[in-house]
């Protein structure tokens, strides 16, 4: 695991365009300075807030996996067919919208926990952050670790059981998430 997990860092920053000086992890190199903004790169960033939030405690592989996960949906017509759509893919509540003119999803009715939990989305933690967007980049146009997950379209932290889980087939674990395939 740590010689797979060294190729897939070498290649991972190594390709990256963009100077590497900071040592991250055992092997990787992170970029320095945030790599994109939503406004340059709107995709990459929805995609890089999702591996940041649901996965920037998990290994590097467990983070493209979440990554295959929403790019799986994204090709699959039962999601929105945009990166931000999948991410965002909630229930947003009417009154807010009304009363306010602002879109707010409603607690527990988002397809990712911390999109509608109600902190702050921005990332503090700048190491994680500069990893997630790699990790998003890469994925995203050098295709590295692309079906990782062999076409999983839902995943969960592998210390909770939800009730979903039963209906979908179970393709295994991949870091802290264990993936699932809706047929």
């Amino acid at each position: 695991m740590k010689f797979t997990t060294a190729i897939v860092s070498s290649m991972l920053f190594a390709t990256a365009s963009v100077a590497t000086t900071e040592s991250f992890g055992d092997t990787i190199r992170a970029p320095q300075g945030e790599l994109y903004t939503m406004e340059s790169h709107p995709q990459e960033y929805c995609l890089a807030l999702n591996v940041y939030h649901e996965a920037r405690s998990d290994n590097l592989a467990g983070q493209f996996a979440v990554s295959d996960v929403v790019l799986n949906r994204v090709r699959d017509n039962r999601w929105p067919d945009t990166i931000c759509g999948v991410v965002q893919d909630a229930k947003f509540s009417r009154w807010w919208k009304e009363e306010h003119n602002k879109l707010v999803p409603i607690r527990h009715k988002c397809q990712f926990s911390w999109f509608c939990d109600g902190k702050n989305d921005n990332p503090t933690d700048a190491e994680s952050w500069r990893r997630a967007q790699t990790v998003a980049y890469q994925i995203l146009h050098r295709d590295m670790m692309r079906g990782i997950t062999e076409g999983a379209t839902h995943y969960h932290a592998t210390y909770v059981d939800p009730s979903w889980n039963k209906r979908y087939h179970t393709i295994g674990r991949v870091g802290a998430h264990i993936f699932y395939r809706a047929e």
